[in-house]
């Protein structure tokens, strides 16, 4: 009878945002990164609230005080009254109005997308023996692409996986190669001794984002493990005369 059993842990790989002045910028700022096993697509316009001058008020025009005419002497002479002066108005200064702030455009969004996950296949299907080749293979994408468009901004993404296999009796391989069935899979392993093995499979993801034609490295890698056991059995013994 043959057991399996199939799990799925997301492994975390947080990294913060990278991008120096992200939150000022004036034109646009993109950044790609992983959180919580997401990936994480983020990007800004805009800066904050600028202080500006309020315009001058204009200066009134100064009016002259009318200089009075003396009187003609009419015969008989009468006496002159002194004429009266106007007393030119002080000027006032007009007060200065403090900086208003004036909001500039501000926009941002942000968007999580998750990465394909997959599973463990290998043959011999059922009970393979000890001392012969088991084929594994998982059935992830060799290339991860996604193409997002946050205000305006179109990021596109390329994530490559990578494996870690642990047979469950110590051995332990590395590969990019996501292995196959026989004859051609290329991830084998050969167990000695009867009995039943935890196989699991480490995928690590990581990979760059493309904005404005520039290509940056994305923060942090995205690490999902696979898991099964595995029933080796002994080949059975014959007696012949």
């Amino acid at each position: 009878m043959k057991v399996k059993i199939l799990f799925l842990i997301s492994v975390i790989s947080f990294s913060p945002i990278a991008t120096a002045g992200a939150a000022d910028c004036e034109i646009a700022c993109v950044d790609v990164y992983t959180q919580d096993g997401q990936l994480i697509f983020e990007a800004r316009k805009g800066s904050g609230p600028k202080a500006s001058t309020a315009p001058k008020p204009k200066p009134k025009p100064v009016v002259k005080p009318k200089v009075a005419v003396k009187p003609k002497v009419i015969v008989p002479p009468k006496v002159a009254t002194k004429p009266r002066v106007v007393a030119p108005k002080k000027k006032v200064a007009p007060k200065k109005r403090a900086p208003v702030a004036v909001a500039a455009t501000s926009l941002s969004d942000r968007i999580s997308k998750s990465l394909p996950t997959g599973s463990i296949s290998y043959q011999p299907s059922f009970q393979p023996l000890i001392n012969v080749p088991v084929y594994f293979w998982n059935d992830m994408p060799p290339i991860f692409r996604s193409k997002v468009d946050l205000i305006g901004e179109v990021i596109d993404v390329t994530m490559r996986p990578s494996f870690t296999w642990s047979f469950g009796d110590g051995a332990i391989k590395s590969t990019t190669d996501p292995g196959g069935p026989y004859p051609n899979g290329q991830i084998t392993h050969i167990y000695n001794r009867p009995g039943i093995y935890p196989v699991v499979l480490l995928t690590t993801w990581g990979g760059t984002f493309t904005h404005n034609g520039i290509e940056r490295a994305i923060t942090g890698e995205i690490k999902k493990t696979t898991a099964l056991t595995i029933t080796v059995v002994a080949a059975p013994t014959r007696f012949t005369n």
